[in-house]
């Protein structure tokens, strides 16, 4: 009876030592490494490993096509033209009208 108690005994400590090394190692690969390299507060971006330094030409590149590209800055352009003809019509009649074409 005393023999089956102290196997029992010795086999809870065998599991609780197990436990608190798990526990210790997992606490302390936690605490060891957050994840980030902050260059100075607040700017803590940086590429995941096999990223490229310069992105043009790599498989990361968009490959933008510049007539898309244009579209929207042509459609800019387009608008802040239309929002002077607005504003030139408020400030000479005092009434805003949105549709460009009923000035």
């Amino acid at each position: 009876m005393a023999e089956k108690i102290t196997q029992e005994i010795k086999m809870k400590n065998k599991i609780l030592s197990i436990a608190v090394l798990l526990t210790a190692s997992v606490s302390f690969t936690a605490q060891a490494y957050d994840g980030t390299n902050c260059k100075e507060p607040g700017n803590c971006w940086e590429p995941k490993p096999g990223y490229p330094a310069k992105v043009a030409g790599s498989k990361y590149d968009p490959k933008h096509d510049s007539n898309e590209l244009n579209k929207q800055s042509a459609s800019i352009k387009e608008m802040e033209a239309r929002n002077k003809q607005r504003s030139d019509h408020f400030n000479k009649t005092g009434t805003f009208v949105y549709d460009v074409d009923e000035i």
